[in-house]
């Protein structure tokens, strides 16, 4: 007999490799409770339950017991602590593991040991989002200890996919226009001297870790990160995009406390609070539990798999002209530093 899987989204970066290796699978029947936006994406053979899950509760509290139980019920987009003070009321006695998506943005910055395991504090002064998934953490977990509430949760770092080109400063509409910048030869904003080490998981790989942990009862009431093994400098990672797309690289290098003190785009958070540190995760705990657990999917593999699907579906390319503006105007200031100094030697 399949195990019931509920996941709350199910369609986004991280969730959607689940989500298709799982439809794929014999050993589970899963569901999606979403508000059905994107239906169109959701695989054949799963079925989707359709409820805003911040709407009415008492509605929810219908829907679910009508549902029956789960074997694993994973919210991918809880954010806030009274997103998952209302997860623990809905699926408490209704399933017999609950995943919180967590982030590794939470681990204290600058870190003290660029090797970060799970018992690497949570701590993160610069931003208001790793704070949040730390608050949610906390939450949880004091909820399994009290009344044993079978939390696992997991913490992902910088997870894309094959729509996706994972870069660390971009605008509200996406990372189309850093792209289209390094295309046309435009100076791209790196951040610091770009040597700084950074950890990405493709989304795929991400998936293996994740399905490994359902339905593992050594799991709950326990942490993961699930990371790729791949650590690159962030020039590696640019210089990867301009050689996917066959361009020279033309980059600007800003330092992080300039850039966040523009006040635009979180940076302060994004930056500060996390891309500007080397991070290099300790995936130990994971394979002792999921021992087949490997990443597969290099960098520059995953780069050249989104490309090809970005420049051939214009709904991924969003141009961005407001933060194209802005970074010319910092790329203009960084020359005006420049020639200031040499006017100084």
């Amino acid at each position: 007999m399949k195990r019931r899987a509920l996941f709350i989204g199910g369609t986004g970066t991280i969730s959607s490799a689940i989500t298709a290796a799982l439809a794929k699978s014999e050993q589970w029947e899963l569901t999606l409770l979403n508000r059905g936006s994107n239906d169109s994406e959701v695989p054949a053979g799963v079925k989707v339950l359709h409820a805003d899950i911040r709407g009415d509760e008492t509605a929810l509290q219908q829907l679910l017991e009508a549902e029956g139980t789960w074997d694993v019920v994973a919210d991918f987009i809880a954010f806030s602590t009274s997103d998952v003070e209302r997860d623990i009321r809905l699926f408490s006695g209704r399933t017999k593991q609950y995943f919180f998506i967590s982030s590794a943005s939470a681990y204290g910055k600058p870190v003290i040991n660029y090797t970060i395991t799970e018992s690497t504090p949570l701590h993160n002064k610069h931003w208001e989002y790793s704070r949040q998934k730390a608050a949610c953490e906390a939450i949880l977990m004091e909820a399994f200890r009290s009344t044993g509430f079978p939390v696992t949760i997991v913490r992902p770092s910088h997870t894309y996919g094959p729509k996706s080109i994972p870069v660390a400063i971009h605008g509200t509409k996406g990372s189309w226009q850093v792209i289209d910048r390094i295309r046309q030869g435009k100076a791209v904003l790196v951040h610091g001297d770009g040597t700084s080490l950074w950890t990405l998981t493709h989304n795929t790989d991400f998936a293996k870790g994740f399905i490994g942990l359902m339905g593992n009862q050594h799991a709950v009431g326990e942490s993961f990160h699930i990371t790729g093994s791949e650590s690159l400098t962030w020039n590696q990672i640019f210089q990867t995009i301009a050689d996917a797309l066959g361009v020279e690289l033309n980059a600007c290098h800003v330092p992080s406390e300039w850039l966040a003190s523009t006040g635009q785009y979180d940076l302060e958070g994004s930056l500060l609070g996390d891309k500007a540190h080397s991070v290099v995760f300790d995936c130990t705990k994971l394979t002792r539990l999921v021992p087949d657990f490997t990443t597969s999917v290099r960098f520059d593999q995953g780069v050249r798999q989104a490309l090809d699907y970005i420049l051939s579906h214009e709904e991924c390319r969003k141009p961005d002209p407001e933060f194209d503006a802005w970074c010319d105007k910092v790329v203009d200031a960084v020359a005006a530093c420049r020639k200031q100094l040499d006017n100084l030697i």
